[in-house]
């Protein structure tokens, strides 16, 4: 049974060595989580994820979640007492305003928390992440009176929240919904249709669910400029605050799912149910939108965090595991044979894996920061050039961080051999379970379409030019650093991949458009790896100087920071130029055959 260590050390060492944390005390909420108290507060996050989680992660795997015939929905055994402890510590509100009751902290430090407690438990963890999404979502669209009926209970965790979106025969094309809206005449909607795969959607966690719906004010225009967003409570909640009858909102059945079977994914059976409109009439997508870029960066979490705790398994198996002789010589002649770890195929496993997650997290704090940034600083400079690093690397680290994931639990998975086939060492459930996160918030391939199609153009490219820019500096910053000059090397080399992909899809997507969705998953996993390039060359120059000073006796850390960095440039940095061949040979050959040919 795996057992899970949250990365604390490595996260302080991102967040106040790497990206500079500690710099923007001058935003709201970073005086009040200044680097000591951030520290006290990830370590009690370790805590809360490896003693109360994560021990309930494989049971509530085998146990998953009970539909009864009234629609009500059972959780595992341990999930409501685990669900509560999160509550009772505040982490649901950890960077809401406090106004509502949250602790008014930044995303920063809710995003290096949040990497810890999936990692525990990801099925779990969705009821309080769907709720967080749909708390930014009222925030940011609701009227006053709307966030002070309904986000003090949300942040309390009182009462959860949901995502409705996907219809039986509607998913990433959501101008074909039919869920319908008919207004009651006093400022209400009746609010009916189906709707599925909705996670969290009915459980006992909570005393109620507040779902967040897409539908269709009747007479509204067709497609995607006539939806709109509404408040649907599970239980309806009168101008006090009290709960009073159902709603008529039920769960009509739950998915028979491949992993998560700890949350509940529902369908959703809205028949006349009562609803309030959230944000502007037809405006449902943008706030809707609000609520999914967030998810989809935590689903981009999700996929890291998965693929942190498989590996965190497979190390711990590769040290135990006797299975021959190093091909060097024996590293264990006292006993019968040596542990996995010595054999290089192994090491090219975990060292893969570890390169991967460690620079993922660094990405993944820094988008943070930025998201922060964006929401906080009074510089309208600072703010756009967040608001376009976050427009660019949401669909990087949603995309190339769950396929990502989900290799590095296949990976995990296969250091265990046969072993890692059956259930009861854990890594059957990483893969189970990771896999879910290449498809939600938008498939992957959407991802790469959002990045190829709306991204890289907007603005004149003012946010893809500005990374070029960044990556560039940094190399020629460093050029003359002996020690760095592998590293800028191939890191310069990877963007020069990058500028030329891009240069390519200007000249051949604008007149042929299937060149550019042939080139889109090649070229987002080709600027995810640039991205993670420079994250790894940025943590390497800081452990060569802190080596350099002394490394208060942090040597062993620092060294291994940059034999991990190193493995990263000179093995997987190169794989930029494959991506740039596929991409170069457009979409002539991938769409060459008829339909009827397949």
């Amino acid at each position: 049974m795996p057992t899970y260590r949250a990365p604390v050390r490595d996260t302080l060492f991102v967040l106040n060595d790497v990206i500079g944390y500690g710099n923007h005390d001058n935003l709201p909420g970073f005086a009040d989580a200044s680097p000591d108290i951030v520290e006290a507060i990830l370590t009690e996050g370790a805590k809360l994820a490896e003693n109360v989680m994560q021990p309930l992660n494989r049971a509530g795997d085998q146990e998953g979640c009970t539909r009864h015939d009234d629609g009500s929905v059972t959780t595992p055994k341990g999930f409501g007492d685990a669900y509560r402890h999160y509550c009772e510590g505040g982490w649901m509100g950890l960077a809401v305003p406090a106004e509502y009751g949250g602790q008014g902290l930044p995303y920063t430090v809710h995003s290096a928390v949040g990497e810890y407690l999936v990692s525990a438990n990801m099925a779990l963890m969705m009821y309080p992440g769907l709720t967080q999404g749909a708390i930014a979502a009222i925030l940011a669209h609701g009227t006053d009176a709307q966030k002070q009926k309904w986000l003090p209970k949300m942040v309390e965790g009182a009462w959860t929240g949901t995502m409705n979106l996907t219809e039986p025969h509607c998913g990433t094309d959501l101008g074909l919904l039919t869920s319908k809206a008919v207004p009651n005449g006093d400022g209400s909607y009746r609010i009916s249709g189906q709707k599925i795969f909705i996670s969290a959607g009915e459980h006992d966690l909570s005393e109620n669910i507040i779902h967040l719906v897409l539908a269709r004010i009747e007479g509204a225009p067709a497609g995607v400029k006539g939806i709109s967003l509404f408040i649907v409570p599970k239980v309806a909640v009168d101008e006090a605050g009290a709960l009073g009858a159902r709603n008529a909102v039920s769960c009509g059945a739950i998915e028979e799912k491949m992993g998560i079977h700890g949350n509940a994914t529902c369908v959703m059976n809205y028949d006349a149910a009562t609803g309030y409109l959230l944000g502007e009439e037809n405006g449902g997508l943008k706030a809707m939108f609000t609520m999914m870029n967030e998810a989809r960066l935590g689903v981009g979490l999700q996929g890291h965090a998965v693929g942190e705790a498989a590996y965190q398994g497979a190390v711990d198996y590769a040290r135990e595991r006797l299975q021959g002789r190093s091909l060097s010589g024996p590293k264990a002649p006292d006993r019968q044979a040596d542990p996995i770890i010595v054999h290089p195929d192994i090491r090219r496993n975990l060292m893969s894996m570890r390169a991967f997650n460690e620079a993922g997290r660094a990405l993944i704090l820094l988008t943070a920061l930025k998201s922060d940034i964006a929401h906080l600083s009074e510089d309208a400079a600072d703010r756009q050039a967040a608001e376009d690093h976050l427009a660019l690397m949401t669909p990087v680290i949603k995309g190339v961080l769950t396929d990502k994931g989900f290799e590095h639990a296949v990976m995990a998975q296969q250091v265990f051999g046969g072993h890692g086939y059956v259930e009861e060492h854990g890594m059957s459930q990483f893969v189970r379970d990771a896999r879910i996160a290449m498809i939600y918030e938008g498939a992957n391939g959407i991802q790469a379409l959002d990045l190829v199609g709306r991204k890289l153009p907007a603005n004149g490219g003012r946010a893809v030019q500005a990374f070029f820019k960044e990556v560039a500096e940094f190399c020629e910053a460093h050029r003359a650093d002996e020690a760095m000059a592998p590293h800028t090397k191939a890191l310069k080399k990877g963007l020069n991949d990058l500028q030329a992909a891009s240069l390519w899809l200007v000249q051949n997507a604008v007149a042929k458009p299937d060149n550019a969705g042939a080139a889109s998953h090649d070229y987002m996993h080709l600027m995810g790896l640039v991205a993670l390039g420079l994250m790894w060359a940025r943590m390497i120059k800081v452990a060569q100087d802190k080596l350099a000073e002394g490394a208060d006796g942090n040597a062993s850390f620092l060294e291994a920071k940059i034999v991990t960095g190193r493995y990263f440039m000179e093995r997987v940095m190169p794989e930029t130029a494959a991506h740039l061949a596929r991409i170069s040979t457009g979409a002539d050959t991938m769409m060459a055959l008829p339909a009827e040919a397949f």
